[in-house]
């Protein structure tokens, strides 16, 4: 799912657990929040204290849209669930949300709070809330709650005791429960656009109070650009490599820090796949090459498996899926298809990974170029819509193995002919139960299955 961002947009941490905190505060704008220390992370430095310092996100924050038309109104904070990749700030509008509505910002982290936190949080936002004071509950990592700490958070929400806001990257509809979800507000971030992170690069190698610039760093353009396309819409990866790279290089004579990429992509480290074995990235990456293998596409089939095994992904998982694939959409159309991706599979089992990319690849650009045919699958299904509908009638007669003399005496096997004495068989010895004589599910040779 792409998304963008707001230069403080990724300031809280997504990926680290935030512990349990309260911000009280009657003002709105910069003074809403306490102004981060100065050994605080660059993203966390940089987050946007005000909506005009918002980079990105458009769709919410552009002018006459959701978030921007409800943090400009009168200070009414619904219940929302942020759903985005990391790096999009969801943090941040939660505590602009905040700011705006002279409300306390109470945030906890499901990787680190339970129902006992989530209830004396609760327990403080009644206190407050009788000294007219409201309450946003900020809870990052929501999926991360089972149901049970989910249903927890119910009735709070309910009465108007707490606006919550939570933050998530896995999609709500599977991850939080149905009646948290029916009280919520579901909000998709994006992931940064490039210009709009190389605008966020450039503003804090240009900011003196808390970006970098004091440290006189000084990066091309075309590193820059580099630098917000590996980024891939993460704004938090995207500062935090700067600031490691910038404060990785010894000034020269001058005071100056020259920058090459090469210091930019050790920071960067090793690409990170957007991939999770458990969550919706596992089964859009797997559509996605199914999808353009069943297309024919070769490329793309390739580009799609190398996502997958980048990202970590079972091989033996892909290997069923190509199976699969195999013989639903290739079939008898190629009948060599379904050994090439069986052939594979035992391969990766035999020989594990790295090696294993090789059969598994050649498999994926096989089943690409392979004709294509579905008649095998359509077959089968309306085979099984009959059997379904009469799955009671009888099996004819003469289709019966007569192996008792009683059997036999009651016509079992009678009128049964044999085809290799009586080759006249095949066309004028009815197979199906009488219902469905005459019904055919595939063309009548293989060479039509193309």
């Amino acid at each position: 799912m792409p998304r963008r961002e707001l230069p403080g947009l990724f300031g809280s941490p997504e990926e680290e657990p935030i512990s349990p905190r309260s911000e009280a505060s009657g003002l709105t704008g910069p003074a809403a929040s306490p102004a981060p220390l100065a050994s605080a992370p660059l993203a966390e430095r940089m987050r946007p204290r005000t909506l005009d310092e918002v980079v990105g996100q458009q769709h919410l924050v552009g002018p006459g849209r959701m978030i921007r038309r409800l943090l400009e109104s009168s200070g009414v904070v619904p219940s929302l669930l942020f759903w985005g990749p990391p790096g999009t700030g969801k943090t941040t509008l939660a505590r602009l949300f905040a700011s705006h509505a002279r409300a306390r910002f109470v945030a906890h982290s499901a990787v680190l709070s339970g129902v006992k936190e989530l209830r004396e949080a609760i327990a403080e936002a009644r206190t407050a809330r009788r000294s007219g004071l409201r309450t946003v509950l900020f809870v990052d990592e929501i999926h991360r709650f089972n149901k049970s700490q989910q249903d927890a958070l119910l009735p709070a929400v309910e009465d108007g005791t707490v606006s919550l806001i939570g933050a998530t990257t896995e999609n709500p509809s599977f991850e939080v429960n149905a009646a948290l979800l029916s009280r919520c507000r579901v909000v998709t971030l994006q992931p940064l656009e490039e210009q709009d992170l190389v605008a966020l690069i450039g503003r804090a190698l240009d900011d003196e109070e808390r970006g970098l610039a004091a440290l006189r760093p000084v990066i091309s353009d075309e590193n820059r650009q580099r630098l917000a396309r590996v980024a891939a819409g993460d704004a938090r990866a995207a500062l935090t490599a700067l600031d490691s790279a910038v404060q990785s290089v010894e000034p020269d004579s001058s005071g100056e820090r020259a920058v090459a990429w090469e210091a930019l992509s050790e920071a960067l480290g090793r690409a990170r796949f957007s991939y999770d074995k458990g969550g919706e990235d596992h089964y859009n990456l797997v559509s996605a090459l199914i999808k353009s293998l069943r297309n024919s596409d070769a490329d793309a089939g390739l580009y799609w498996l190398a996502r997958l095994i980048g990202g970590g992904a079972d091989p033996m998982f892909i290997a069923r899926r190509l199976c699969i694939l195999a013989s639903e959409d290739v079939g008898l159309a190629d009948p060599q298809a379904i050994v090439q991706a069986s052939a594979a599979a035992q391969i990766v089992h035999l020989i594990g990974f790295p090696e294993g990319l090789y059969p598994l690849a050649q498999a994926t650009v096989y089943l690409a170029r392979a004709p294509k045919s579905n008649l095998l699958k359509n077959g089968y299904f309306a085979a099984a819509a009959d059997a379904e509908s009469t799955a009671r009638e009888p099996v004819p007669l003469h289709l019966r193995n007569a192996v008792t003399p009683l059997m036999k005496s009651v016509g079992y096997g009678e009128g049964y002919r044999y085809v290799h004495d009586d080759p006249a068989a095949r066309e004028e010895m009815e197979c199906l139960p009488e219902s469905l004589r005459g019904r055919r599910y595939l063309p009548p040779n293989n060479s039509e299955l193309a």
